[in-house]
């Protein structure tokens, strides 16, 4: 799934394990990461593991808890693994990615491997292994079919969907439909579903969130929460806020409004001290900083055809960097007036082209996608039941908030200057590692709790015996509190099925309005021969996502006992209605003539729930491809270290070819040196050549062989660099000795407590060295610098070592 995600991939390898991490950008020195594994065979324990706690999200964040399993090549195996890290949050948007890392000294953005904090959410496939970010994008004209990016909105959706139907001629790359109907890439060689661990706008459904789960599993991570893009930059914004209401006061109400690359999302959320509340969401999902791309790439399209006659649409490539040349100039007229060129050499058919443009023309172009700015701030405001007076501040962020006629438009509406007090690409990262510093253990961070929405109305649908023969209920409204659990009470005496669907398909940005389908079983009638109560749950979670969580048989039985009481009220048979969880009121009863509650004992049976819901995929499905992730992570792997090491022999060739030429040249002979130029030239060739796709051992076979030949002139080179502060210091050494002795001869005090014995000794060796030394220079002296030295640097050391050993009591005890 990796080649799927436009996320780097950090992966730990801790005996014959791979864990795997899709984290943009950072090194495994950035998350101080240490594991130590015991061996992994029949009992699979894993004691004192230690990996990165992730936080992920431009929305939605990573928790890593507790390992349950790893399925590696079709075997499930148990492991229990106690983890303690730092805190990540992600952002993976359209088309970047950004990673927030929660530190003792806050929240710091970190940079990938290029040093750049942006790491493009691109990835590109080989015949052997893939590249992800920046390397990825860099391949997009010359792999565009295979180079994959602007996949984050095919999350959850079918191959038939409007929505790809409508993406599929803006692409280079082909889509095709799988077996199951959802939306698959096609790259050459491989055949992939798109699976992607990306950021959870507001507006995503309940498949598409439950597709990113689905990613999350993939890239085997455990998810604890997805958090919409605007709560996670509300939760950045207001936890560092030291002058909010206290709690009793009128909350301060902030506009937050983000236009990324794909999608405008717009909310207002209400702070008051250590909580937000979000009040109302609004979007256009369809509207961004692409669609003002693609307006200047039609424009120069029709330009370039006119003047040129280049009919650019038919050549996947031109468009590629028509696109890029019109995002910079786009970039660019948002900070100038002026007429600004566009110039791309060798555009088509060797043709240069060029153009111009200024920002009255721009907008005058854009006109259509600037009116519909102000429908989603209109929607939000009419939502909340707000007053624009009572709008405290709003903040922008988001790429395409810099065209200035965006923020002129924001500012008109609310009468009011926009504040940039946020950073406009990291401020969702920030909030989720936030997020997810409040929810480590790790961390200790000041309390803050966050009420999110429910962007769509849903409804419950089920079998009824009225006119109509269908029942049904709306269990959460628009902008209901979530997360929140609801009961709800039927009457049945058999087993039912409870449809799940959204209320609203026009208000709906996807085809289906379909949740899911749930089947509440193992439902008798009471013994009486009466329908028994059903108390079913429906819960929307802290991921967005609905489910029916539970469902219990309530069974009356008279006599005194300890089970709980309940109250009991008379229901319409086969009716349901929901309650909230906490504490409201569902089921009350008239009072007995005479005063007291009769008191009734009942007895409650959990009943099994089968669930199907939409566009999930099946356990089965899901774990191929877990075990198709691990192979690829393991070829990925090999191809690696393949390239490097192909690599390392290019690289020593031009390494030794240029130190021939230079430093080596006075340290070989002319055959030598001509040997060795021409096993360089047979190796460069051979790399070109036949050796371009070789096996890891080959290329390490040759390398072997090249430094084997060419170590002797290495070793000359470093000889004759080392040797002569060798001779010195043990001159040096000698002349030191020697003094002591001469000193020692003439009754200096200070050696006075050697003896006669042992200065007979020293002088002996100092003798010998002198004479050991004094030999080996004439010979070496006798040589030339080509040829192999009779001394070397280590014998120079080593007879040191021997003086000094041979001397060590000539130090006067009382010196220091």
């Amino acid at each position: 799934c990796a080649c799927l995600l436009g996320l780097p991939v950090v992966t730990i390898e801790i005996e014959r394990i791979l864990w795997t991490f899709f984290l943009p950008g950072i090194r495994l020195s950035e998350l101080n990461c240490k594991s130590k594994l015991s061996q992994i065979y029949a009992e699979n324990e894993i004691n004192n593991l230690k990996l990165p706690t992730v936080s992920h999200s431009g929305i939605f964040y990573f928790l890593i808890g507790k390992v349950s399993s790893v399925n590696r090549y079709g075997k499930l195996r148990k492991l229990t693994a106690t983890l303690i890290m730092s805190v990540v949050g992600i952002d993976v948007g359209f088309q970047n990615c950004y990673i927030a890392v929660a530190r003792s000294g806050g929240i710091e953005t970190i940079a990938n491997e290029y040093s750049d904090r942006c790491t493009p959410a691109w990835v590109s496939l080989a015949s052997k292994n893939r590249t992800i970010g920046n390397a990825a994008k860099g391949q997009i004209i010359t792999n565009f079919k295979n180079t994959v990016h602007g996949f984050k909105k095919f999350h959850g959706r079918a191959f038939d969907d409007p929505y790809v139907q409508g993406e599929k001629p803006k692409l280079p790359y082909s889509l095709h439909k799988l077996a199951s109907g959802n939306t698959g890439i096609k790259v050459t060689p491989l055949s992939i579903v798109i699976i992607f661990v990306s950021q959870v706008p507001s507006f995503f459904t309940d498949a598409e969130r439950r597709s990113v789960m689905d990613s999350t599993q993939i890239a085997g991570l455990n998810c604890l929460r997805l958090i919409n893009d605007t709560t996670a930059v509300a939760l950045a914004y207001g936890i560092y806020k030291q002058d909010l209401p206290t709690p009793d006061e009128k909350p301060r109400n902030v506009v937050f409004v983000d236009l990324g690359h794909s999608s405008f999302q717009v909310s207002i959320s209400a702070f008051n001290k250590g909580k937000l509340k979000v009040l109302a969401t609004a979007f256009d999902p369809y509207l961004g900083g692409r669609n003002f791309d693609e307006v200047l790439v039609e424009h120069f399209c029709e330009e370039f055809k006119a003047r040129y006659k280049l009919n650019v649409r038919e050549n996947p490539r031109a468009i590629l960097r028509l696109s890029q040349e019109c995002e910079k100039l786009k970039k660019l007229m948002s900070a100038n007036c002026s007429d600004l060129p566009i110039n791309i050499e060798c555009f088509m058919n060797d043709i240069d082209v060029t153009g111009k443009m200024n920002r009255v023309q721009f907008e005058e172009l854009c006109a259509p996608f600037l009116m519909r700015v102000e429908a989603p701030l209109k929607a939000v405001i009419e939502q909340s039941k707000l007053s624009r007076d009572e709008i405290y501040a709003v903040e922008v962020v988001g790429g395409a908030t810099r065209i200035p006629s965006i923020k002129e438009r924001i500012s008109k509406f609310f009468g009011k200057d926009v504040s940039t007090t946020l950073n406009a690409d990291e401020a969702v990262a920030r909030g989720c590692a936030l997020q997810c510093a409040i929810l480590s253990p790790a961390f200790k961070v000041r309390e803050f709790s966050i009420t999110d929405v429910v962007p769509f109305p849903i409804t419950l649908r089920w079998k009824s015996p009225t006119e109509d023969g269908v029942g049904e209920c709306e269990v959460y409204s628009k902008n209901h509190a979530a997360p929140f659990s609801k009961v709800i009470t039927f009457h049945k005496d058999e087993p039912f099925d409870l449809e799940a669907l959204y209320s609203l398909p026009q208000e709906l940005p996807y085809p289906d309005i379909r949740i899911g389908h749930f089947s509440v079983q193992n439902v008798v009638p009471q013994p009486d021969g009466n329908s028994s109560k059903v108390k079913v749950k429906v819960r929307i979670n802290v991921h967005g996502i609905f489910s029916v969580s539970s469902a219990s048989l309530i069974e009356k039985q008279k006599g005194e006992g300890e089970d709980v009481q309940m109250d009991m009220e008379a229901t319409v048979q086969n009716e349901g209605r929901p309650e909230d969880q906490n504490g409201v009121p569902g089921e009350k009863q008239d009072p007995a003539s005479g005063g007291s509650k009769p008191k009734v004992k009942v007895k409650s049976t959990d009943l099994p729930i089968l669930a199907n819901t939409i566009r999930q995929l099946d356990r089965g499905v899901l774990n191929d491809f877990v075990e198709y992730e691990g192979q690829m992570i393991v070829q990925d792997k090999l191809e690696k270290e393949r390239n490097d090491a192909k690599n390392a022999v290019e690289e020593y060739v031009y390494d030794l070819r240029d130190k021939l030429c230079g430093i080596y040249e006075k340290y070989t002979t002319e055959e030598d040196s001509n040997r060795l130029t021409l096993m360089l030239e047979d190796t460069e060739n051979w790399l070109y050549e036949e050796g371009e796709d070789q096996d890891k051992q080959v290329y390490v076979d040759k390398l072997e062989d090249l430094k084997r030949f060419a170590q002797p002139v290495h070793d000359r080179h470093r000889e004759q660099e080392d040797r002569p502060r060798a001779f010195e210091e043990m001159g040096k050494k000698i002349q030191l000795y020697m003094k002591a002795v001469e000193l020692y001869k003439q009754k200096d005090e200070r050696y006075q407590h050697l003896n006669a014995e042992e200065m007979r000794n020293v002088e002996k060796c100092l003798n010998e060295s002198m004479a050991w030394i004094n030999s080996k220079m004439n010979a070496q002296s006798q040589l030339t610098i080509a040829q192999d030295p009779v001394v070397k640097v280590a014998d120079i050391i080593s007879k040191i070592q021997v003086c000094d050993k041979s001397s060590p009591s000539l130090t006067p005890p009382n010196l220091p």
